[in-house]
């Protein structure tokens, strides 16, 4: 089991869970989670035991050197935080870490007893996939709720996918098994533009927290990162007629697709994020 470290108890606190591998297309879902944790000054309160859970010839351990200058040796896992985010009037608990490559329903029953241990509440599960969805357009995101409640508060896009899952898709089925509330955002990143980092799609699956978490969260370099990154794939499409075409094709069907709802709901949550991040910088 997890040890955590001694605390004070938690307030009302969400969890927030991405695992690098299979379910995080461009680095995107766990960059999410990496970015909160310094955004909030989040605190590792426990780590679990990678020794039943990670192939090592797979995922390797790292050597290197720390602060002092002395060697040390990293291994692969799961790492569990917590923060006190000071514009949110709950407490959040943060999981990072890689999807396992063996004893996946072990795996998910000890983070969320050491989860339960800690108070928590509600689990949102991020992801990100590889799609047919043009860089030039908005990154569609889309969600799953355990509860009809908050798919209707949070007016989800409700995911149709069938087929093969990861450790993200099981995480939520232990969820759902334990009676558990849960919400699972998964961004569309571009498939031609597959290596990490996708800071746009990032961003997008940041702009679904603060949706659920009616809050504002530090952004940082991420809208500046976001923008170059999207200038970066233009330059790459402009050096390939290929590429460009297919990328119009792409704007093409993506625009018809959306076209019905272009006055409506979409645009209508939008503005309400937009006029909600101006109060809150006014």
């Amino acid at each position: 089991m997890i040890e955590i470290d001694t605390l004070t108890d938690l307030v009302d606190p969400v969890v927030i869970a991405a695992f690098e591998g299979w379910n995080d297309a461009g680095e995107a879902a766990s960059a999410v989670v990496a970015h909160l944790i310094e955004a909030w000054d989040a605190t590792v309160v426990g780590a679990i035991d990678p020794e039943d859970f990670y192939d090592f010839q797979v995922n390797r351990p790292v050597v290197g050197t720390d602060d002092q200058g002395m060697r040390q040796l990293t291994w692969p896992t799961t790492r569990i935080a917590v923060a006190s985010p000071p514009d949110l009037e709950r407490d959040v608990i943060l999981v990072h870490g890689i999807e396992p490559n063996m004893r996946w329903r072990q795996f998910c029953a000890e983070l969320l007893a050491a989860c339960d241990d800690l108070g928590g509440q509600l689990v949102v599960t991020l992801g990100a996939l590889l799609a047919d969805t043009p860089h030039t357009r908005p990154i569609p995101v889309t969600g799953t709720a355990t509860e009809p409640e908050l798919v209707d508060r949070l007016r989800l896009e409700q995911s149709t996918y069938e087929g093969p899952t990861g450790i993200v898709g099981v995480f939520q089925d232990a969820c759902a098994r334990l009676d558990i509330p849960s919400v699972s955002y998964w961004a569309a990143v571009p498939h031609y533009v597959a290596q990490p980092p996708c800071p746009k799609a990032t961003l997008a699956l940041v702009g679904q927290l603060e949706e659920l978490l009616e809050t504002r969260i530090p952004l940082g370099d991420l809208p500046e990162d976001a923008r170059a990154w999207e200038r970066g794939v233009d330059e790459l499409a402009e050096e390939d007629e290929d590429i460009a075409d297919y990328v119009r094709a792409l704007e093409e069907t993506r625009d018809t697709t959306d076209l019905p709802e272009a006055s409506g709901e979409a645009i209508a949550r939008e503005f309400e994020r937009y006029l909600k991040r101006r109060d809150d910088t006014g």
